[in-house]
């Protein structure tokens, strides 16, 4: 669908250049025999060769992670109404995504607006102080209208939030406990950054400038809600307003 609505924003007067969603999913998914269908699964984000219904996909369970609790919270329920509808960019959410074993991870940014992506190279630790720092040192980089508030979890690596306020003038809210779906924009992201960096691999091996490259294969990206244009099409619009 991706595809097929961003030919449509390329090509406005060239009808061949067009083709339906339905005739790619077609073409990808159910004509494909043998060693093609294997290159195509392969090839495939999600690794699955059919679609499915939205009642397939529901989560059935949220785990409880066990984290410690967290001083000088300040709760999402506190953050500005422009965060929530989305009306003003700026507004960030964030989260760790944890490689095999638990033995490495790396950071993300997501703007709520646009769906912006930034990654966090984290290879060494998970330590507050570090996430703290490397934060900064990413958030910093962009324009001050683009850099409103951040949303995380309830995990310690978020332990020096007060420190990064104060160094950055940006606010930290907190979700509440076992709740990802108030951090929804960061979570789908997550969901489509394990094609990159997958719970089986070891993520300390890819330095900043990988995470840089993956985190440009999102940003450019159509996107539906976006009318098809990519976040950092959008997000380079608004930031610069």
């Amino acid at each position: 669908e991706q595809i097929a609505a961003r030919l449509r924003l390329m090509h406005p007067d060239d009808p061949a250049a067009r083709v339906s969603h339905e005739t790619i999913y077609q073409a990808l998914y159910v004509n494909p025999r043998g060693e093609l269908a294997r290159e195509v699964r392969a090839a495939i984000r999600h690794g699955k060769v059919l679609r499915y219904g939205r009642e397939h996909r529901q989560h059935q369970g949220r785990p409880v992670d066990g984290r410690g609790r967290i001083p000088d919270m300040v709760n999402i329920s506190e953050r500005p109404a422009e965060a929530a509808d989305r009306a003003v960019p700026g507004h960030w959410e964030g989260d760790l995504i944890i490689g095999e074993h638990s033995r490495s991870q790396t950071g993300t940014l997501v703007e709520r607006t646009t769906g912006f992506t930034m990654l966090l190279g984290l290879p060494d630790n998970r330590r507050a102080a570090t996430v703290a720092e490397v934060m900064q040192q990413q958030i910093m980089t962009l324009p001050a209208q683009a850099r409103r508030s951040v949303t995380w979890d309830q995990g310690i690596e978020m332990a020096d939030h007060a420190k990064f306020t104060i160094a950055t003038g940006i606010p930290i809210y907190f979700c509440h406990p076992h709740a990802p779906w108030e951090r929804g924009t960061n979570e789908n992201t997550n969901g489509l950054l394990r094609h990159y960096l997958p719970r089986t691999s070891d993520l300390s091996v890819h330095d900043q400038n990988d995470l840089d490259n993956i985190a440009e294969r999102l940003n450019t990206r159509p996107r539906k809600r976006l009318g098809y244009l990519t976040p950092s099409e959008v997000f380079n619009q608004l930031a610069l307003q």
